[in-house]
């Protein structure tokens, strides 16, 4: 998306774009979510990783830390491949033990649409068997990158697949870029260890916040009513340092966050929206649905190049 795309959300233009209820579902009509209400959905679980700053078991604790003491319970969307080691499964089993929903991200983290479907089916089911021994394993499934389809067929053939076995749609709402902060992070780590990571984190939690508002404007005009949303960020360096300063940026800005559990009983979690390329932030597949938002959505929706620009100036 070019850059043009971008300042228009970020000026906080986005109700000059959408004016009315595009439409949605006598099951939404019935249902009243509270408004800012938000659950932290972390994907991948690289939890054997080595990081400049922290070791794997040090970063790990630290999440864990900072959960157990906001009392909250998070989904985590588990990426086989990075826990089937006797490592992994230790590191994993904390989040088991601390009452986190455990649920399926693939065994390979392959872009689905990029991959053939009897493949990509096999590796879903890899990785099934990989976590369903732990006792918060829970049939909920989030595709890499959320690219769920190029095709009808594709999109199609996978839904059809998940749905026999059981599996509900782990959906994003709010999407952003952490992983791109926490690479440019551990850059500047390897260069220098002891460098100031205060840029960091202050360009995280308005990153965040930015896109938060923006995915909670899709919200109200798609669906006229507000969402229990679900933010996606990673098992990675940046959270380990700054989830605790992100949990206290939505608290601060009237902002509940609430278990990820709760935040899935939301009506919107069971919506297909038909578009092609089928994938990305559930609100934004809804809003591309409509027809009627083209002007403020970029495709796909969240990259490192749209905050390239400004991390290059702030110098981090």
């Amino acid at each position: 998306m070019n850059p043009t795309s971008t300042a228009i959300s970020r000026r906080g233009c986005i109700g000059m774009m959408m004016g009315a209820l595009l439409g949605c579902r006598s099951s939404e009509l019935a249902y009243t979510a509270p408004r800012h209400e938000i659950a932290i959905t972390i994907d991948d679980f690289n939890v054997n990783a080595d990081t400049p700053r922290l070791d794997p078991d040090a970063r790990n604790a630290a999440m864990l830390a900072t959960l157990r003491t906001a009392r909250l319970h998070v989904a985590a969307f588990v990426a086989g491949q990075r826990v089937d080691n006797p490592e992994g499964q230790r590191r994993l089993a904390l989040w088991s033990e601390a009452g986190h929903m455990l649920a399926n991200h693939s065994y390979s983290h392959w872009n689905y649409p990029r991959v053939d479907f009897e493949a990509f089916s096999a590796d879903v089911l890899r990785a099934e068997s990989v976590i369903a021994s732990y006792p918060t394993f829970r049939k909920w499934f989030r595709f890499p990158y959320l690219k769920e389809g190029a095709t009808a067929e594709q999109r199609d053939r996978m839904r059809a697949f998940l749905k026999a076995h059981g599996y509900r749609f782990g959906y994003v709402t709010v999407d952003a870029s952490d992983w791109a902060i926490d690479a440019r992070l551990r850059e500047r780590l390897a260069e220098n260890p002891h460098a100031p990571l205060d840029g960091y984190r202050d360009f995280y939690i308005e990153h965040i916040w930015e896109r938060t508002k923006f995915y909670d404007g899709l919200a109200r005009h798609v669906l006229n009513r507000p969402v229990r949303h679900t933010l996606l960020i990673h098992h990675n360096l940046l959270n380990a340092l700054f989830l605790s300063d992100l949990l206290q940026m939505y608290a601060q800005r009237g902002w509940r966050v609430i278990d990820a559990a709760a935040a899935f009983e939301d009506p919107i979690f069971a919506r297909e929206p038909d578009i092609l390329p089928a994938g990305e932030s559930i609100l934004w597949a809804l809003a591309k649905e409509s027809g009627k938002l083209d002007a403020v959505l970029r495709y796909p929706a969240e990259d490192e190049a749209y905050e390239r620009q400004r991390m290059d100036e702030l110098g981090l």
